[in-house]
């Protein structure tokens, strides 16, 4: 990748905002494998996209990490190394995020609704 595109690619990731493939498309007009450019240096990660019209981003673990649908709604999702979900939110203002146990178990949950639960 030539320096002069790479700087274009690095001014699209600061730049971006939510919902990503809205403002990739609409903003900067970007084909899919430039949106991985984008996006794996957004998540930090190296990703993969799949879906028309809707669009879901996954990591190199093939968790689900980003929707996005053709109204701009969005939602975001990370995960442990174990691969168990620790938090969520989406474009409505939801979020959940989680902790577990070294064995995998469940042993908080918080969401934006309030509810807190221990497990333990």
């Amino acid at each position: 990748m030539n320096k002069k595109y790479q700087r274009y690619i690095e001014y699209i990731v600061n730049d971006i905002e939510l919902p990503y493939f809205k403002c990739m498309g609409d903003y900067y007009g970007l084909k899919q494998d430039e949106c991985v450019l984008v996006l794996s240096k957004v998540f930090n990660q190296p990703v993969s996209i799949k879906g028309y019209n809707v669009y879901n981003v996954y990591d190199q673990n093939d968790n689900l990490i980003y929707f996005e649908d053709s109204n701009g709604f969005w939602s975001k999702y990370e995960y442990d190394t174990n691969g168990n979900e620790i938090y969520f939110e989406d474009s409505d203002g939801d979020w959940s995020k989680w902790e577990y146990d070294t064995n995998g178990n469940e042993i908080y949950r918080e969401d934006s609704d309030g509810y807190i639960e221990y497990n333990r």
